[in-house]
């Protein structure tokens, strides 16, 4: 088995000699190996490889000199893997006949080493008779009954395409620099030549000459999808600027995904991509393809007998639970729309089992009994573990739904909440426009906040009055939570008061939250949901920062549930 990473790997040599080859797509749980031999802020992807290729799988590996990270993979390996094939093919960064006669040379040099070291010999006319059989896979397919979507940017995570297809989304192309199907150029003449031609000639990467072309053709692909998926690696130098770049130009909508390859990414990348096809399929041309608007519905005796209800003239009642990392949310809410009765829970460490509770309290709060219900939607991070839902949606769109219910002139919505952050942008109609979280790391949330009052030595909600008495500005300067914490530490060993400590740290929770709000385009009306919404020191920080007042209903924790009420109504 050879590995390799790169679409301008010459694949077909090593099948013309009779060898298995597979792309190399790491999905490691960590990088230990990596972070110790090599650098903990290389590309993510490159420390993945190498986490790969130590695994033992394979018995050679061709690297192409993609960019700096790559070719430190390569130093490790031909240190580490001495017995193994490791090849570093020099790729050139131009398209041109010369570079065609170089690369060819490169790669004759190459499989002069492989016979070398393998001790098979390469046949030219058995290669040249595997091109020929090689299909001409179009770079575009469309199918008109379903969301097209297309992935541009950099080695996209297998997991994107297998999501997409699994919520019946079809995969209109893939232009990341491992995703495309090549096309074998044929010349009868000069076979070989022609061959590489065609390996040099794919949608360029981004340190090809031809790069320049990029905007042309991406144009030309992006007019025929509904959305775009750009996919980045964490520390990846050169495709954030793409991503930036291209934001400015596309007209459809797009979502950027940045991941690490490692398992651990998989929930996030799915939440993303949910929220995003839920956007889509809320505007036009989700209803063009005659797709439900909201996400994925299946009927179920619940929607049934809401149904009956309606056409009796009775009123209909529906649940919407919010499942979140440190509270539970609960709504329930009637045919006209009227919120019947809602609760809040600590969701402690089983959210099915807050779900339960929360379910029989508001049931109990409300007056009515499990077989009142006609139907329950749950959302959150715990929306999938929520047995009695009969359908789930992500929280981006049911916190868009219930903000536009609260405030139908809301715009721009920032949510805090246990674990993550969220900026998200909304159209006249309440739908998702744009949004962007922060779910990788606790900084600014509602568990920062809970360590930082830790420290002061203040139950978490002083921490919002402590800031409203504060009398001299304090910049925190981290907002990692382990570091901020002992920047606090410092900060008290130096006599400085807990009310302008408190304040320094709800000044840096607003400088975080203005960088995401930023990232969709800020528009009026403002509103802030999430339990840190009713933290008063926060929300004066981030009205100082933004320079505008935030819209905060009665209880902001309930957002994402009567959005998850509103979808249940319209499903019956």
């Amino acid at each position: 088995m050879i590995g390799y990473i790169c679409k301008y790997t010459p694949i077909e040599i090593f099948e013309s000699m009779g060898e298995e080859l597979e792309r190399i797509q790491p999905e490691v749980t960590s990088f230990n190996q990596a972070d110790t031999l090599m650098h903990p802020n290389l590309c993510s992807f490159a420390k993945g490889v190498l986490e790969d290729a130590l695994t033992g799988r394979y018995d050679g590996i061709i690297l192409t000199t993609c960019c700096d990270s790559i070719r430190r993979v390569y130093d490790v390996l031909k240190e580490r893997l001495p017995d193994k094939f490791i090849y570093i093919l020099d790729t050139p960064r131009i398209t041109k006949d010369a570079a065609v006669r170089l690369y060819e040379k490169r790669i004759r040099s190459m499989i002069a080493e492989y016979e070398a070291f393998s001790g098979r010999k390469f046949d030219e006319e058995k290669f040249v008779a595997l091109i020929q059989k090689k299909s001409r896979d179009d770079m575009i397919s469309l199918k008109k009954d379903r969301l097209n979507v297309g992935i541009l940017g950099a080695r996209a995570n297998p997991n994107i395409q297998k999501i997409l297809e699994e919520h019946g989304v079809n995969v209109a192309f893939d232009l990341t620099c491992t995703g495309l199907a090549r096309k074998i150029l044929a010349d009868d003449k000069e076979p070989f030549a022609g061959y590489v031609r065609g390996l040099l000639n794919q949608f360029p990467c981004m340190r090809m000459e031809s790069a320049s072309n990029r905007d042309r053709l991406i144009e030309q692909y992006v007019g025929s999808v509904d959305g775009i998926i750009y996919h980045t690696v964490q520390f990846c130098d050169n495709y954030s600027y793409d991503y930036a770049w291209l934001k400015g130009i596309l007209k459809k909508p797009e979502l950027l995904l940045e991941t690490d390859n490692t398992k651990q990414s998989y929930g996030q990348i799915l939440t993303r991509i949910e929220a995003f096809l839920e956007s889509l399929r809320e505007t036009g041309a989700g209803r063009r393809q005659g797709t439900p608007a909201g996400a994925d519905r299946h009927l179920s005796e619940t929607e049934s007998g809401g149904g009956n209800a309606a056409r009796e003239g009775k009123k209909m009642y529906v649940l919407g639970i919010d499942s979140g990392s440190t509270s539970t949310n609960a709504v329930i809410m009637d045919s006209d729309r009227q919120i019947r009765a809602f609760e809040v829970v600590r969701t402690g460490a089983k959210s099915g089992e807050s779900a339960e509770r929360i379910r029989d309290l508001v049931l109990e709060k409300a007056g009515l009994k499990r077989e009142d219900l006609s139907r329950i939607v749950s959302t959150g991070y715990g929306r999938v573990s929520i047995a009695y839902a009969d359908e789930n949606v992500t929280e981006i769109s049911c916190h868009g739904r219930g903000a536009h219910y609260f405030n139908p002139e809301v715009r721009t919505i920032l949510d805090i909440g246990g674990q993550d952050s969220k900026a998200i942008r909304l159209d006249a109609n309440g739908e998702v426009v744009d949004f962007v979280m922060n779910d990788k790391c606790a900084a600014g949330t509602g568990r920062f906040l809970e360590a930082i009052a830790r420290t002061l030595e203040i139950d978490i909600s002083e921490v919002g009055p402590e800031a409203l008495r504060s009398t001299e500005e304090i910049e925190i300067t981290s907002m990692c939570t382990v570091f901020a914490e002992s920047e606090v530490i410092s900060l008290i060993a130096n006599n400085k008061e807990k009310c302008d400590i408190a304040n320094g740290i709800c000044h840096a929770i607003a400088n975080k939250a203005y960088s995401l709000m930023r990232r969709v385009g800020m528009e009026p009306v403002y509103m802030m949901t999430g339990g840190v919404a009713k933290n008063s020191g926060v929300v004066r920080a981030v009205e100082e920062k933004i320079q505008a007042k935030l819209y905060i209903c009665p209880e902001p924790e309930i957002v994402g549930a009567v959005g998850a009420a509103l979808y249940a109504l319209d499903t019956i």
